[in-house]
């Protein structure tokens, strides 16, 4: 399964690089023709916020860029670890149900 593991850190500083490890974690692979070994679990990306100590809007623009991107690819996506005052944020910006999955 493909996991993007956010920094500590993600302000607008952190985008760039953020934005490169997003683009690694959804990379195709030779097995992306067919589910294969692993089943739906290997066809969901997963977002490890867990790490998420200092961010601002920015891993929101993150973390709405890998749903995105994982639709694009036919991989669906979850959220791990989100922090709460984060998923406050997005309910404030009304996005915080794209992030839950629902």
């Amino acid at each position: 399964m493909p996991t993007l593991a956010l920094p500590p850190t993600l302000t607008h500083a952190e985008v760039p690089a953020c934005l490169q490890a997003l683009a690694a974690a959804c990379a195709p692979t030779g097995a992306e023709a067919g589910v294969g070994v692993g089943g739906a679990a290997a066809r969901t990306l997963v977002a490890d916020a867990s790490a998420l100590a200092h961010f601002d809007s920015s891993a929101l623009s993150i973390l709405l860029e890998a749903r995105r991107l994982a639709a694009v690819r036919g991989l669906s996506f979850s959220v791990q670890g989100l922090p709460v005052r984060l998923a406050g944020l997005a309910a404030l910006y009304g996005v915080g149900d794209l992030l839950s999955g629902q």
